[in-house]
């Protein structure tokens, strides 16, 4: 007896935001196979189809063995319902709200630097950045000072002019974040925004409700709201209400506490002193659970994710005067056999149970 594993396994790329400072409001023409030998292995090895979203229902009802689909949720949902009609499983990898919980017991100055480079790398256009801050009071002042100082160091007194600052991607999200921004909070750094560059300023808000529009959508932009809590158990509740996130973040020197969060909140991953590096490790599995998404992949879990297990039983013709047992008519004497061979079964390999 043996399994075998079907449906070989793909890789996945992210998308890329634009990191040219002076790019233009126009979309450019997508250029899928720029190396020629992307080029020859596309072309011998996969059948390349290039759709927008709309039209991704209409592409997955094609009855694909797998579908591994990476996006926000409302897209996610979308793709689910038209595999369902197909019975195709899916992967899903969808965005969510990530909190981060910065403890009263932590190192600030290192807090604030991990913290804001995964906020704000990539222009903020990160599935598994963190999505916004729950402060713990007594440290909310020195945080904040510590992200400013941050963000001057990273991108100088004029981020426009930083050649490690990107772009959004595109006008649609651009105009979305920025929609965002201007109706939540207060800007404590940043706030500036050039729509013909799709430039947004690396972005901190405090005083943000609960109700702010950037706490009910989420946050694919360089924009970092900062929220305080009296307590860990009012941040671990906080998390609880929400749906569950793709990842959790705990900034903490106490290993009760981040035990506490990791043990007392469902995501999809976690990580205690740092931000992203969970997502980045093919040893460790990568997806999300609930509103988050389904499924996982990295490593070996891309090659699970997208195989099939096939159990495989190769059996020969011989031994039929053990095997006749199992055929009627069922008289006492073959019960009793049977009964005997079952006992014996459950003490030996198992290959008694092919009667």
């Amino acid at each position: 007896m043996r399994t075998s594993e079907s449906h070989p396994p793909l890789c996945s790329v992210p998308a890329p935001c634009d990191p040219n400072p002076q790019s233009t409001n126009e979309q450019q023409p997508a250029e899928p196979f720029s190396s020629p030998m992307v080029q020859s292995v596309a072309q011998e090895c996969f059948q390349v189809i290039l759709a927008g979203t709309n039209d991704l229902p209409e592409v997955v009802e094609l009855k694909f063995d797998h579908v591994f689909f990476t996006g926000n949720r409302g897209e996610g949902s979308r793709i689910a319902q038209a595999a369902a009609r197909t019975l195709t499983p899916v992967t899903l990898i969808l965005g969510g709200k990530n909190p981060c919980y910065v403890d009263q017991n932590c190192d600030i100055a290192t807090t604030a630097q991990r913290v804001a480079w995964a906020r704000f790398h990539n222009a903020g256009q990160s599935l598994v950045a963190p999505d916004y801050i729950l402060c713990h009071v007594n440290v909310k002042e020195r945080l904040v000072q510590a992200l400013k100082c941050c963000l001057m160091q990273f991108y100088g007194s004029d981020p426009r002019e930083s050649r490690s600052l990107g772009r959004m991607v595109n006008l649609e999200i651009f105009n979305r974040t920025r929609d965002m921004l201007w109706r939540s909070g207060k800007v404590a750094v940043g706030g500036q925004v050039i729509e013909a560059e799709k430039y947004i300023a690396p972005t901190i808000l405090t005083e943000v409700t609960e109700s702010d529009p950037i706490m009910e959508q989420d946050v694919f932009g360089p924009i970092l709201p900062i929220l305080t809590v009296n307590s860990v158990d009012e941040a671990i509740a906080f998390i609880n209400k929400q749906e569950k996130p793709l990842c959790v973040y705990t900034y903490s020197s106490n290993s009760k506490i981040i035990s506490r969060l990791m043990n007392e909140t469902s995501s999809g991953g976690f990580c205690s002193n740092d931000s992203v590096l969970q997502s980045l490790m093919v040893a460790l599995p990568f997806g999300g659970v609930g509103a988050s998404g389904m499924g996982s992949y990295h490593g070996r879990y891309s090659f699970d994710t997208f195989s099939h297990r096939k159990s495989c039983l190769l059996r020969g013709t011989r031994f039929e005067c053990v095997t006749y047992l199992r055929y009627p008519p069922y008289e006492d004497r073959n019960l009793s056999l049977m009964t005997w061979a079952s006992a014996l079964s459950q003490k030996s390999q198992g290959w008694c149970q092919i009667l």
